[in-house]
C-alpha cells in the first residue's frame, strides 16, 4: 500500500537530511530498484561488495557460529546513471554540498524512529515527521492491524541491513511550486512472530542464527519511505515523509 500526500513541516528531518534543490522538468518514469542478493557467509570466501551485519563475538574467545548475512548489490546501470544525474542537478543548481551518503544516513535514522512509533501506535508524535494525510490513513490501518504485524513494523537502527535510494523526482505542481522527493528502500531484520508465508504474497525471507539449541529466527522485511521537500521561494526548509510502504504488513 502506498500512502502519498503533499509535503508539510518536518524540522527534525531537516536537521537529519541533506537539503537538495529542484530544477524544472516533468516527473520522470520510475526506475528499477537495486536488488540485494543474500548468500550464506560460508559460501562467500572472498570479501563481498557489502555486508549486512555481524552479531557474533570477535576475537579468539568468541564461541559459536558467526552470525553474518552477506549482500551483493545488483544495480541497473541505467537506474544508477539516472539517479547520479539528478544528484548532479541538485548540486549544480541548489545545494553544492548535497551528499547522497549524508542524506541516506539521515533517512535511515528517520525510518527507524518513525517505524518504531508506528509499531507503538504513537501517531501523535509523528505530526512533524509524516504528512497529515498519510497519518490519517495510518490511523485507520493500524487500528485493524494484528499485533504481530504491528510488531514487525519496528526497525531498530542496528537491524537495518541494507539501504538504497529508489526513485528521485524533481518537479513542479500545477501552482508552480517546486518539489524534490527521494524514495528510500530499507531491508531490516525483525523477530516478530510472522507466518512463513502470507497468502497471495511472496514468501518472507527467514534467517536462522545459532545451532538447534539456541537458534533465533528473524525475518528480513522491506519498507519504502519517500522524503519530500518544497523548494519554492519563501517555503520553509522542512522535509516530510509523504509515502510509507511496508509490503505484506501494512495493507
Amino acid at each position: 500500500m502506498a500512502l502519498r500526500a503533499v509535503p508539510g513541516r518536518c524540522r527534525w528531518l531537516a536537521r537529519a537530511l541533506a537539503a537538495p534543490g529542484a530544477v524544472r522538468g516533468p516527473p520522470p518514469a520510475a526506475a528499477p530498484a537495486s536488488v540485494p542478493v543474500l548468500y550464506p557467509a560460508a559460501l562467500c570466501p572472498l570479501r563481498p561488495a557489502a555486508r549486512f551485519a555481524s552479531t557474533a563475538g570477535q576475537g579468539p574467545e568468541a564461541e559459536g557460529p558467526q552470525r553474518r548475512v552477506v549482500v551483493v548489490r545488483i544495480t541497473s546501470p541505467l537506474a544508477w546513471l539516472r539517479t547520479r544525474f539528478y544528484y548532479l542537478l541538485i548540486r549544480l543548481y541548489f545545494d553544492q554540498e548535497f551528499s547522497i551518503e549524508e542524506f541516506t544516513r539521515g533517512a535511515k535514522q528517520a525510518f527507524s524512529v518513525v517505524s518504531k512509533l508506528l509499531s507503538q501506535r504513537k501517531l501523535d508524535l509523528l505530526d512533524e515527521l509524516v504528512s497529515a494525510e498519510v497519518l490519517q490513513v495510518l490511523k485507520e490501518k493500524l487500528s485493524l492491524l494484528p499485533d504481530n504485524h504491528r510488531d514487525a513494523l519496528a526497525a531498530d537502527i542496528d537491524a537495518i541491513m541494507y539501504t538504497t535510494e529508489g526513485d528521485v523526482r524533481i518537479y513542479y505542481d500545477d501552482d508552480g511550486r517546486k518539489f524534490v522527493s527521494i524514495l528510500m528502500r530499507f531491508w531490516y531484520l525483525n523477530g516478530a512472530n510472522l507466518p512463513d508465508e502470507v497468502p497471495g504474497e511472496t514468501k518472507v525471507f527467514q534467517i536462522v542464527f545459532g545451532d538447534e539449541s539456541t537458534k533465533e529466527k528473524r525475518h528480513l522485511l522491506t519498507a519504502n519511505y519517500e522524503f519530500q521537500r518544497e523548494f519554492t521561494e519563501g517555503a520553509k526548509p522542512d522535509w516530510t515523509i509523504t509515502r510509507i510502504e511496508h509490503p505484506r504488513l501494512l495493507e
